[in-house]
Formats: structure tokens, sequence, C-alpha cells
């Protein structure tokens, strides 16, 4: 059969199965229909709900403005799929297009997407991890838990790390007037996604609003009474804090433990794939059948170097999805890049954050507007004598602008003039990310032969 007729069949009564009912998977399931194809679509997911969308769990949902039932993301079209929920993927046959899941069938696709996303850091001792009180914040079931924990009015509230998520959780505890520790073991809050200049504006914004923040110091122990509830945890200083909630807030680990034995080139790092979505398997070759979005997905942008990025961005997971789905169903010369501008957006303690490119690529930055004593600026980030992202506390309305400037690798320092520029934007200063020389987490790769022929590639997976 011709790749035309190959198509032409695939769109008309091809098996496209989706692994992931999530933000991507359901956008990608759409946009399949939108594009025409008219076959059978399954849709797999793990929790028993239907696509939900998440940021609001962290916000309204805590607070108790918006119910957690009420996330359930709009449909922008009927999609006409069989839903598989809560039945989780556990093993994927490349060979024979098959997906198995956990209740013991198996699924046969044309085409496979997969869309699992990630899911939150547990407490590394699980003894401790079981304690009632110690929870974690990801699902819409998590949401729900820790809501009715919050409002039942904890004496205090301890937040495990000083991310995005812990930080906005830290800053529902204080909107609702609960006492709430944080503990970071970096310098500052958000260090690691915008850098120690930009981590100490957001340290001086969360004790300004009540939170006891301890940064440098790692919870060494949670202590449980003889109920097995959470009542104290203890810090690597020494110091010790009553709390009867604790949340772990330590990021979050990508779901491919399914794929592990599969031959994709999938680990804890996500599933690598091209520009064009299409996963790769373990020698690094991509595949035909396989696509990957959202998360879960590592993709090359040739804004950034070519890095292959894993972005958990609202917005970059319906992009892909887009993309891929597109890609899934279209001729190799009607394929499009994905070429998404990294964003994201939070709201805590007041304060609206967003930001645009790559600040963690960033050697420099620099106070293009505003002041970072006032918490109100727009900042700069440069790598390689080029704009390489920018951020915003409460000045959204500059971010379009410097997202042309990362496009057209506009020179860093800025040389334009600003308006509202302060002494201490004058100069770039040290953006002051972690040290990237630190081990990182990825597969063991090893290559064995030595002829072309006996050429051979040994990927082992490593467990997250």
């Amino acid at each position: 059969m011709s790749v035309d007729g190959y198509l032409e069949t695939l769109r008309r009564e091809g098996r496209i199965v989706v692994v992931g009912a999530s933000l991507a998977g359901l956008r990608a399931a759409e946009t399949l229909r939108a594009e025409g194809f008219a076959g059978t679509l399954t849709m797999v997911g793990d929790e028993p709900h239907e696509p939900y969308d998440r940021p609001p769990l962290s916000k309204q949902v805590l607070l108790g403005k918006v119910p957690a039932d009420h996330t359930v993301l709009p449909r922008r079209r009927p999609v006409d799929a069989e839903w598989r929920l809560g039945a989780a993927a556990t093993g994927l046959d490349l060979a024979a297009k098959q997906v198995r899941l956990a209740d013991g069938d198996a699924i046969d696709y044309d085409r496979l997407l997969i869309t699992t996303g990630v899911r939150a850091r547990p407490w590394p001792r699980e003894l401790e991890a079981d304690l009632d009180g110690v929870c974690v914040l990801r699902t819409r079931d998590d949401a729900i838990r820790l809501h009715h924990r919050l409002k039942a009015g904890p004496r205090r509230v301890l937040v495990i790390g000083a991310g995005f998520t812990g930080s906005e959780i830290a800053s529902a505890c204080r909107e609702r007037g609960l006492p709430v520790t944080v503990a970071e073991r970096g310098p500052a809050p958000l260090v690691g996604a915008l850098g120690g200049v930009v981590g100490e504006v957001a340290a001086e914004l969360q004790r300004a609003h009540g939170v006891d923040l301890r940064c440098g110091v790692q919870v060494t122990g949670l202590e449980g009474d003889s109920a097995g509830r959470v009542r104290q945890a203890h810090f690597s200083d020494g110091t010790a804090v009553e709390s009867d909630v604790v949340v772990v807030a330590l990021g979050a680990t990508r779901n491919t433990e399914w794929l592990a034995d599969s031959g994709l080139g999938a680990g804890p790092r996500g599933i690598a794939c091209d520009a064009g979505c299409r996963a790769f398997d373990v020698r690094g070759i991509v595949t035909d059948d396989v696509f990957v979005a959202g998360d879960v997905a590592r993709s090359p942008h040739p804004l950034f170097g070519y890095q292959f990025l894993s972005l958990e961005h609202w917005g970059n997971a319906v992009s892909q999805a887009e993309v891929a789905a597109h890609n899934m169903i279209s001729a190799s010369a009607d394929r499009r890049p994905h070429l998404w501008m990294p964003s994201f957006w939070s709201a805590q303690f007041g304060v609206n954050i967003k930001s645009v490119g790559v600040p963690p690529m960033a050697d420099q930055i620099i106070v293009t507007q505003g002041s970072l004593a006032e918490q109100r600026f727009t900042a700069a980030y440069g790598y390689q004598g080029r704009v390489i992202a920018a951020v915003t506390f409460d000045q959204a309305k500059w971010l379009d602008f410097y997202e042309r400037q990362i496009e057209q690798a506009a020179p860093f320092p800025p040389e334009f003039t600003t308006v509202d520029r302060r002494p201490e934007g004058l100069q770039p200063v040290p953006a002051g990310f972690p040290d990237p020389s630190l081990p990182s987490h990825g597969p063991t790769v090893t290559l064995s032969g030595h002829s072309p022929t006996d050429r051979r590639v040994s990927f082992t997976p490593r467990r997250a």
C-alpha cells in the first residue's frame, strides 16, 4: 500500500489510542476529529475522572472558591471516543502495536499518542509518608483531601519545597489565615525556576505575608503520634516544628515507568521526541507510529540551542497536543514542528508572576523596568549575549514585547531604553541559578561493538 493509501485508510478507519486522559490528551482528541479522523479513538486514563484543569487546584480549590468537581475541562467539540478511565496503562509492545492495561485488557493501535504527564514526587520515607496529615498536591483527589485538611483549621501547616506549587500552597494557607512554615533546601523560593535575584524577591514576599520561611535547610524526618498522625518535623539545622498538616511539594516525576521495557527512549526526564512529536526509540531513531505530547514529552527547540526541553506548562500541553494530533494523520510534507514559546504564570501572595523563554539557561539578569524592592518589575535574562527569557511581577503587559525579543535573538543586555528604569537596572548581574554541573538523574546508556554492523546501544532507564 502506498503512503498516501495508508494515510487515507488510517484517517477513515484506523485505530488511534491516547494514553493519558489529560488536558493534552483531550485537546489532541479534539484536533484529530476536527482534522477529519473518522476511525476508532480510545482514551486511556489512570484516574476515574474526565480530563480536568489543574491550575485552579492549588489556588481556587484550596481556598474553597471553586469545588474540585467544577474543574472539568470544557469540550471544544465532541470526540466520539471510547473512554477507559481508571485503567492505567502498564505496558507497551511496539512490535505488536498494543497497549496493555492494569485490568488485564490489551488495546491494539495503528497510531499511539502518549500524554501521561507527571505525578507529585512523594515523601521518600514510606512510613513517614503514610502518616495521617502528610499530603501531596497534583490530582483532583489530592486537592479535595488538602482542602478538607485546611478547612479543618490545623494549628500549623508545613510545606516542604518552595517551588511554584509549594509557594502557591503557602499563599493559600496565609489567605485562609493559617500559620505556615515553608522549608526550602535552596537559598530562596523559586530559585530553580527564576534564579537567586528573583528568588530573594519571592522570599521577601513570603515573609511579608507572615510565612515562616526557612531556606538552606532540609527536613530530616517526620514524627507521628501514637495514633499515626503527623505532629512534628525535624530540620537539618537541629530545629523542629510542630505541624499537623505537612504538604510535600518536591516537584514532579514523569509517568514513564510503564514504558520501561518497551524500547522507547523513556526515563525520569520524560520521553524524547523530535520537533514533530514522534517518539525516539532507545537507539535514538524516531518511531513512525508513536507520538508524545504534554508534560511527559522532551523535544528539541531551535531557539534554545536545540536542547531537549520538558515543559510543565498548560499552554505547552495544548499546543504540543494539537501539533502531535495533526502530524499523526498527515503526510510527512504536511507535518508541522512544535515551536511553542515556553511561558508560565503563577498567582501567589497577591502578585501575578509570569515568564517567557527559559530562565534557567541564563547566566545574567537585568531589571529593565520597575523595582525589585517594590516587588513590581520586569527583568530580562541573558545567555551568551542574547535575550533568552523574561519575568514580570505584576507587569505582564510587557511580556509580548520580550517574547518577540527572544524570537529575534535580540542582544543582551537590551540596547533599547525603557520607561521606569531605575538605578538597580543599569547593569546586568549574575542570575543566580543552581550549579548546572550537579549530577543529573538520566538513564544509563552504553555502547558495544566496533563495526557499523554490530554497534549496539544498551539503554537502562533509571527509576525515579
